[in-house]
């Protein structure tokens, strides 16, 4: 992870963004940039938060674990999203575990300074109540869409979900063996089936089985059978 306070840079993305008016001047005063890599942790689960980072650029992944180990993935993000939020809010620890999966760019505040220059500056208050309602919002139409659409649907869209696009460009398209797992359990099915699907996706030459993982052959086919990308 890199640090920086390049004004010029975090000014840049707040106005790319449409949030610079949700900052104060003085919490403007005490922003920094962090950049992650690939594969970098950006908060884990259980961890005592000091920060609000906000997403600008790249891709993460979110997470859960259990006690015995087992992860669950919950939701990929790309800008606009905030991460702390909800922590900052409640007070309490981080809910999930937050990982790069693509080279990450985050402007981040401290809670010390957001409780000093933001608990009473409306546009901010205004901003992280639509983020969390924005998110409870997700999270219902990810769970009834769990539901209603088969795998094949559902799959196809976790495919693109762990996919990374930046100017039209597909990067990070082989996918880990293990991440099937992840995401039969993001999906609601088994180990076994989430492997017959791919099979077919083979078949129907969507994806292709190589080097121990899945290349995306056929984005637009893969986005076609997905519908939505309700994991997003």
């Amino acid at each position: 992870m890199k640090i920086t306070s390049d004004i010029e840079q975090i000014n840049h993305f707040l106005v790319e963004h449409n949030i610079e008016a949700v900052f104060n001047e003085d919490l403007k005063a005490h922003m920094t940039l962090k950049r992650f890599m690939q594969g970098d942790l950006i908060c884990s689960q259980g961890d005592s938060p000091k920060t609000l980072f906000i997403l600008v650029k790249g891709k993460i992944k979110v997470y859960t674990s259990s006690a015995e180990g087992k992860t669950l993935i919950l939701s990929f993000k790309t800008p606009l999203e905030i991460i702390g939020d909800v922590e900052y809010v409640r007070g309490s620890n981080y809910i999930n575990t937050v990982q790069a999966i693509s080279a990450v760019e985050m402007i981040a505040v401290d809670y010390r300074w957001l409780k000093k220059f933001g608990k009473d500056y409306a546009p901010f208050l205004q901003f992280l109540l639509e983020i969390i309602t924005e998110k409870f919002l997700i999270k219902s139409n990810s769970m009834s869409f769990n539901l209603m659409y088969p795998v094949e649907v559902r799959l196809a869209s976790y495919l693109l979900s762990v996919s990374y696009h930046e100017a039209n460009s597909l990067q990070n398209d082989n996918l880990n063996p293990i991440n099937l797992k992840d995401a039969a359990n993001l999906i609601g099915t088994s180990y076994r089936h989430v492997n017959r699907v791919i099979q077919q996706f083979c078949k129907d030459d969507l994806v292709e089985r190589k080097n121990g993982g899945i290349l995306i052959k056929d984005q637009t086919g893969l986005s076609i059978l997905a519908r939505n990308n309700i994991y997003e």
